[in-house]
């Protein structure tokens, strides 16, 4: 794709309005405020970290995280509520979401990649996470109702150890 057709899709207001519901996400993500975040997605939405970044069979291949609105409503509770050792000492996180490329854009839906940035600081100590992400916008009639459908984090260090995280992607 070249670059004149990319900044073409990245002007459209579809386009924008996906960019800006990422942007909120990770500003939720770093309040640590998940009931709102929770409420981005879609009811049939997945949030997927696959250990193989290169597969699309997350049925079939292992995942660190492959959460349906079930599981992410479970770790949202446990995020939230009670004493849980991830949620009470967990990470000061500071996100960056960047390098948008639009792959297709409806009137319903746009499928966006981007590049992500999580920097984590606990008990003196950052930690960085780098991945490229891929998300699915499902755009409702205004931006109030638009919603994540999909969000596949492909961390670039995946097939490494990767320490655990007390705090969402």
């Amino acid at each position: 794709m070249t670059e004149a057709i990319v900044m073409s899709r990245l002007a459209d207001l579809r386009v924008q309005r996906a960019v800006e519901l990422i942007w909120i996400e990770a500003d939720l993500l770093d309040k640590k405020q998940y009931v709102e975040w929770e409420g981005l997605y879609s009811d049939e939405a997945v949030y997927v970290i696959p250990v193989d970044a290169s597969t699309n069979d997350f049925d079939n291949t292992l995942n660190m995280v492959y959460d349906d609105k079930r599981l992410r409503g479970e770790r949202v509770k446990r995020l939230v509520e009670g004493y849980a050792i991830s949620a009470v000492d967990a990470a000061k996180t500071v996100r960056t979401v960047s390098r948008f490329v639009p792959v297709a854009v409806t009137d319903d839906a746009v499928e966006i990649t981007a590049g992500q940035v999580v920097v984590a600081y606990k008990r003196g100590r950052h930690d960085l996470w780098a991945a490229d992400v891929e998300y699915t916008i499902r755009l409702g009639v205004s931006e109030r109702d638009d919603q994540i459908a999909k969000k596949v984090i492909r961390l670039i260090d995946s097939d490494s150890p990767v320490p655990a995280a007390g705090f969402l992607l």
